[in-house]
């Protein structure tokens, strides 16, 4: 059985240089289980949502960066209410 949700993780980074920068871009485009990515490269700050266990995610984003990762915040994102239901607004 799959208990996967979805989730919206915030990470924080050390994101020095542009290398550093495009290494961690790679590392996130190459996960399926993301749907999106957000690196903000001012703050140290990596944002990404998708359907997925979030400690398995940091583990593997640490070890393809080979960068220390640090959980700020994990969220639950409620799935998108599917047409016709109730609570939908047309």
């Amino acid at each position: 059985m799959d208990y996967r949700q979805p989730y919206c993780m915030t990470l924080r980074m050390n994101i020095d240089c542009n290398g550093c920068y495009q290494r961690i871009r790679r590392a996130l485009l190459q996960m399926q289980e993301l749907e999106s990515h957000l690196i903000d490269k001012k703050h140290g700050r990596v944002i990404v949502c998708g359907v997925f266990s979030p400690q398995d995610v940091a583990i593997k984003i640490r070890k393809r960066t080979n960068r220390r990762v640090e959980i700020l915040d994990v969220s639950e994102v409620s799935p998108p209410a599917p047409e016709g239901a109730p609570g939908h607004m047309p």
